[in-house]
């Protein structure tokens, strides 16, 4: 298990938003190394650590959580992961744990804790066994292994799924050689059993169903649109780097197509951020707010792809060596994109937006 301990204060920075710029270039600099195996991500989470950005779940200024997620996604898509799910965890605990559950967080983040969010079952979905009294099953693609302390657990399954707070720190139930994907290397993923854990090691938060509510369960996929926007923004970055660098950016055909990309990527973090704004407006209806939040994440994943063909067509050949700085970045974000219910998703929100007379302007009305 990596703990994460006080470092010494940063030097000073120039200050670009919620994330100083040392932090993101020192999150770009390690981001290579991290996906190698030779420099531990618990580094990178401690200089955002040192920033102050994980005591902060983003519930007073959502749009500026939105911007900050960017940054770090635009830096290092593994670290942004990671983040996310910190946040993400501590938003619910917030949300729906009793105060004592709060102080409790607010103690360990204090004391150099990394929360994590792990809700995909793998072949034995967790459950209490027949007694009550003990937990059965894992989770598959668990982010942070090592280096997440407590992780929010959905046990059971259906409408009546439950939250659990639990040390996750027991490396033994941890298998990372579970994780066998191209991509998102560096964020220590994999399987995680919890198979025999007394069920008085975990911290129920919230009652059955809680998890599910909306507009903070699929209304919350800004999040994850974010990251997406800002890596694919930090990928189109690296790549006019590179092409200046080699005196090739002047081609009318190289500003075109990674101009166009750069566009859409825009218009993905204008979305994001209104999604992020809406989903704290109490005068907006849960259901545009859903919507809003399943488009931004829906067109954040073309915006993606866009960026990836991009830079692929103007870096070239090199884009594809093993060293590439841009392939590795592709390569993260493209395993990011991929995430659940896409059609299910785009259906929801065409209900809402297009199913009922006047809908179309949602929260931009």
């Amino acid at each position: 298990m990596t703990v994460s301990r006080p470092l010494a204060a940063l030097p000073p920075s120039n200050t670009a938003g919620p994330v100083p710029s040392d932090v993101s270039e020192a999150l770009r600099d390690a981001a290579a190394q991290e996906e190698r195996g030779a420099r531990p991500i618990s580094r990178s989470i401690d200089l955002l650590r040192q920033a102050g950005l994980l005591t902060d779940d983003g519930a007073t200024d959502l749009a500026r959580a939105a911007r900050a997620l960017m940054q770090v996604g635009g830096a290092n898509l593994g670290v942004g992961r990671l983040f996310e799910g910190h946040t993400n965890a501590l938003h619910l605990v917030r949300l729906y744990g009793t105060k004592v559950q709060k102080a409790g967080v607010d103690r360990r983040i204090a004391e150099g804790a990394l929360l994590g969010i792990w809700g995909a079952d793998g072949a034995v979905p967790v459950t209490l066994d027949a007694t009550g009294k003990i937990l059965q099953g894992g989770k598959c693609f668990a982010s942070g292994l090592g280096n997440v302390s407590h992780a929010l657990v959905t046990v059971d399954s259906g409408p009546e799924v439950r939250l659990a707070l639990i040390d996750v720190s027991d490396v033994a139930r941890a298998d990372p050689s579970a994780w066998d994907m191209q991509g998102m290397r560096a964020t220590a993923s994999g399987n995680y059993d919890f198979t025999g854990l007394p069920a008085d090691q975990v911290e129920w938060i919230g009652n059955p169903g809680d998890y599910l509510k909306e507009p903070q369960f699929v209304g919350g996929v800004w999040r994850i649109a974010a990251l997406q926007a800002g890596a694919a923004a930090g990928l189109l970055d690296v790549a006019a780097t590179e092409l200046r660098a080699a005196g090739r950016m002047g081609a009318e055909a190289q500003k075109g197509r990674l101009m166009d990309a750069l566009m859409r990527a825009w218009a993905g973090i204008a979305l994001t951020e209104r999604a992020a704004e809406a989903a704290a407006d109490r005068h907006i209806a849960p259901d545009d707010i859903v919507a809003t939040s399943i488009a931004a994440r829906l067109f954040t994943e073309e915006v993606g792809l866009d960026a990836i063909r991009a830079v692929e067509q103007s870096i070239g050949l090199r884009h594809f060596e093993a060293g590439s700085e841009t392939g590795r970045m592709a390569r993260d974000l493209a395993v990011y994109l991929r995430q659940a219910a896409r059609d299910a998703f785009l259906q929801r929100a065409a209900e809402t937006a297009l199913g009922v007379d006047g809908r179309i302007w949602g929260v931009f009305g």
